[in-house]
């Protein structure tokens, strides 16, 4: 990831409404949630959360699937995945000292597990 790309994703994520979506979207998982179910749960008007929706579609935060007349956000799981490796590459000189993020379940972990499973 560019520095240049991360920046603009941690600028989005710099608004309150907009990381409250996001997390709420991560929350939901892979199936994420329809539009109007966010902003009833973040208490955002229609037009204020189309915004932000917007916005963090355009960096690549999220994505949008219509649905009949609805669209349904969920989380870019890689976009995110890739930004937390960004920000911690190296971090101590390789050495284990993020508790935290050690225990999240990266892309990486993820597909260990499945190739651990598969075989």
């Amino acid at each position: 990831m560019e520095t240049l790309n991360a920046a603009e994703l941690l600028a989005a994520l710099g608004h309150e409404s907009r990381l409250a979506v996001f997390r709420l979207l991560v929350q939901a998982g892979p199936d994420g949630m329809n539009a109007s179910a966010i902003g009833e749960q973040l208490a955002l008007p229609p037009a204020t959360l189309s915004f932000h929706l917007a916005h963090l579609s355009r960096v690549g935060l999220i994505r949008g699937q219509r649905e009949s007349r609805f669209i349904r956000y969920s989380a870019e799981f890689a976009t995110m995945d890739e930004l937390i490796a960004f920000l911690t590459q190296n971090c101590c000189q390789g050495q284990a000292c993020l508790p935290r993020t050690a225990t999240c379940d990266t892309t990486e972990k993820r597909r260990s597990r499945l190739a651990k499973t598969a075989t």
